[in-house]
């Protein structure tokens, strides 16, 4: 697929990051990416500074909320949009339960949008890709895994506001013929990931001495995926995926919050031995929020047939690469940690 003008929404997000510099590095895409990121707390333009100069002409920077369908219009004509990789979302669980109106916006309105102006493109218009997530299924017990056929049972304000972005996606692929693809995927993790989901704030608070906070026993379960290789499965979605269709992504990798707090720990002191106390002593049980799912896990079967994907990365190689990223870029951290890169946002961009 010859995708000339490439709109990512998020893309100076974790996961949108990621994509953006995997994709700009393969010799089988060659066209141009409009990064927009409303560089909400999460967006860091830092993420992929240099990048205009290093691939000139080829990586462009519109900072634009998707919720605004006039200013999204206006860079859809400009730009000449023929693709979208809709990463852009509200995505904390423990934020949305706390103010569940910014992920109905982001989320549902914010997809509308998208969906709405690509429908008006529809003839020089190529694929339209929505990234989703595992917890639209809800939870699971202690066996099965999630199938691209498992009832949506969210959970959380998050995952229904996902679950209704989801349909919508589907709705405009059956109702108006729009080219989409979808992919519902397991717990990232890997470079440049906020400091507020769990395996960063282990790793950033085990270096500083601060608590390890786990929720409840410790004992609720994700299916991991390293970012590079989410990277790789959505561009082989986009380009071979059967238009309309939905492809779970998983890493094939299921772990206890627990365990994965102590594989860190013990990385950390084998990396940066302590003298007094071993770093497991940092961990601290804390009250479990409302609605927490016990279990997920994926069943990517679909994808590895019918696409030939699967993970490269196995958990302890992607979490080891991953500690070695944080340590080596410590600085990045405490920008984000401290709000200077807000500042820097203000100064580049406006408030």
């Amino acid at each position: 697929m010859a995708i000339k003008n490439l709109l990512v929404t998020g893309g100076c997000g974790f996961i949108g990051t990621n994509f953006i510099r995997f994709l700009l590095e393969r010799e089988d895409f060659q066209g141009r990416i409009i990064n927009v990121d409303a560089l909400t707390y999460a967006g860091n333009p830092e993420n992929l500074a240099g990048l205009a100069e290093t691939y000139a002409g080829r990586y462009v920077f519109q900072k634009a909320d998707i919720c605004d369908a006039e200013r999204l219009r206006a860079i859809f004509t400009e730009f000449a949009v023929d693709a979208v990789c809709h990463f852009a979302a509200e995505s904390h669980v423990d934020r949305s339960i706390k103010r569940p109106d910014s992920f109905i916006q982001t989320n549902i309105m914010g997809t509308f949008n998208l969906l709405e102006i690509a429908r008006s493109r529809m003839d020089s218009f190529q694929i339209f890709h929505h990234i989703s997530t595992d917890e639209v299924y809800g939870s699971l017990g202690p066996t099965g895994q999630f199938t691209e056929e498992t009832s949506y049972k969210p959970n959380s304000p998050y995952s229904a506001s996902k679950a209704s972005s989801d349909h919508l996606v589907r709705a405009y692929h059956k109702t108006y013929g729009l080219p989409t693809t979808l992919s519902n995927c397991s717990n990232n993790y890997g470079p440049y990931q906020f400091p507020e989901k769990l395996i960063p704030l282990v790793i950033l608070n085990a270096l500083e001495g601060k608590p390890l906070p786990v929720y409840g026993d410790g004992k609720n379960v994700r299916d991991w995926l390293y970012v590079t290789d989410h990277c790789e499965a959505v561009w082989t979605i986009m380009n071979a995926g059967k238009k309309g269709d939905t492809y779970n992504v998983g890493g094939q990798w299921e772990m206890e919050n627990i365990v994965i707090v102590e594989m860190i720990c013990d990385i950390l002191d084998e990396i940066i031995p302590r003298t007094e106390s071993r770093c497991r002593d940092l961990i601290t049980f804390v009250k479990d929020r409302p609605g927490h799912d016990r279990r997920y896990a994926i069943d990517f079967s679909k994808l590895r047939n019918a696409l030939g994907w699967q993970p490269r990365e196995s958990f302890a190689s992607g979490l080891r690469k991953t500690i070695d990223w944080y340590i080596d870029n410590r600085p990045w951290a405490d920008r984000i940690r401290s709000g200077e890169y807000q500042t820097w946002v203000k100064e580049h961009y406006g408030g």
